[in-house]
């Protein structure tokens, strides 16, 4: 019998592609060198050594973060997670580039952006968990709850933008001053090809809206990988929408800031939305219930790893500003104490009653709600050991385990910065400038 195809002989020889339009924008090379930018420089020239080491605390918090929630699924405490493995510089750069006011719609995978708005690990991890449908109040964080249905939040974002808009202009027609405030809408690649994307845009362009929509291309639509989602980058097509497209360099956490800087201070001035292409790649699985061997090629996961944001960002730090092992290792141990916190969290959280969610469906009491509630009082009842509370059917205890625990991969200053926490790097790729690309 025949060996069978390689992923690559599988899908094909890819049809040529034409050359992109719009260059990449990158201030931190992938050795952690400044690069400079006459458009993009002076954005970030504010940020000096103590900043930056801030961007690297906080994307090393949510690595750590990000690797006990894996860990706390495969032993069967979440139900499921979205790893950010690898995405951490596109999502710490772009949202400290917010102002508190700046309202954010995210997917499902921006863990360390809702750590940045203040979004508590009981919140974030008790969905996961199946204890909350959503988890946190929008209104205090200025951050909706995430969006489980692909582009969803896109048409949000822009409707909320609209009315943002319509709010300034009421308050100056009234002689009020009020500070113009901007959202930002985050989405991946997979997304980008979603019918509501394209609705949401169109409505934004028509309208002015003030809204940046921040993509994550990190490559693959679950097991689909870019090449066969789009010919161009997918900032080429906010020209067809008439609006302003950025790439970015999505491994670079000082070029996402200054090119989310740029992009929400234009849509606060009232030049329209802006579309920013953030590239950069999935280093763990699309979700704990995925397996990325059996539509990846390893050479490509290690090629990408050498990009990894942490690992350029210390690079700079340690070459540039001087930053020693003394500052790295004291984040280590901040990073696991927060992961220590979050287990602790889960593990105390105590499950809702399940006629609570019959409760929150309507604001007012609704005959079908009511009907299905007491269907579900007669399911329930028809469990000779179901508690007498209501409380939902005792589960058979098995963990939805499909793996063992996330091994380590190579440590930096004693924080884990390889590849994907299920498989650690095996030896070294080489990699270009343009990997990116």
């Amino acid at each position: 019998m025949d060996a069978a195809p390689s992923l690559k002989a599988a899908r094909g020889a890819a049809p040529r592609a034409p050359e992109p339009r719009t260059r990449l924008v990158r201030l931190l090379d992938r050795e952690g060198a400044l690069l400079e930018d006459a458009d993009f420089s002076p954005w970030v020239a504010d940020v000096d050594a103590e900043q930056l080491r801030g961007l690297y605390r906080s994307m090393a918090l949510a690595r750590r973060f990000d690797e006990e929630a894996t860990n706390l699924q495969r032993q069967g405490q979440l139900v499921l997670w979205a790893p950010l493995r690898g995405q951490e510089a596109a999502q710490v750069g772009s949202v400290r580039a917010l102002r508190p006011d700046d309202h954010v719609f995210p997917t499902y995978r921006e863990h360390a952006v809702a750590i940045e708005r203040g979004v508590a690990a009981a919140e974030l991890l008790g969905v996961f968990r199946g204890h909350a449908a959503g988890g946190w109040k929008p209104s205090e964080h200025h951050m909706n709850v995430y969006s489980i249905v692909l582009g969803s939040q896109v048409p949000h974002a822009t409707g909320y933008a609209m009315g943002v808009a319509m709010d300034r202009r009421a308050a100056e027609a009234e002689g009020r001053e009020v500070e113009p405030t901007a959202v930002i809408a985050y989405f991946g690649d997979g997304t980008s090809t979603q019918g509501e994307v394209h609705e949401g845009m169109v409505f934004a362009a028509s309208y002015d809206a003030p809204v940046v929509f921040f993509v994550q291309n990190n490559q693959w639509a679950i097991s689909v990988p870019f090449s066969t989602q789009s010919r161009v980058p997918l900032a080429e097509r906010a020209a067809g929408y008439g609006f302003e497209g950025v790439r970015v360099d999505g491994n670079d956490v000082l070029g996402v800031l200054a090119v989310t800087r740029w992009a929400m201070d234009r849509a606060r001035r009232g030049e329209g939305p802006v579309l920013v292409e953030a590239e950069t790649y999935r280093l763990g699985a699309h979700t704990t219930a995925d397996d990325p061997t059996k539509y990846r090629d390893r050479e490509d996961e290690l090629r990408w790893a050498q990009l990894d944001p942490l690992v350029r960002l210390e690079a700079h730090l340690r070459t540039r500003h001087g930053t020693g092992d003394a500052f790295f290792e004291d984040v280590a141990r901040a990073a696991q104490d927060y992961a220590d916190e979050a287990r602790a969290t889960v593990l105390s959280l105590s499950p809702p009653r399940f006629e609570q969610f019959f409760d929150t469906v309507y604001a007012e009491p609704h005959p079908l709600v009511e009907e299905e509630r007491a269907w579900y009082r007669d399911y329930v009842a028809g469990f000779t050991d179901a508690s007498a509370d209501g409380q939902d059917p005792p589960a058979d205890g098995t963990p939805d385990d499909d793996g063992a625990p996330a091994a380590p991969g190579a440590p930096t200053a004693g924080l884990t910065v390889a590849a994907d926490p299920d498989r650690p790097a095996e030896g070294t790729a080489s990699g270009t400038e343009e990997d990116l690309a």
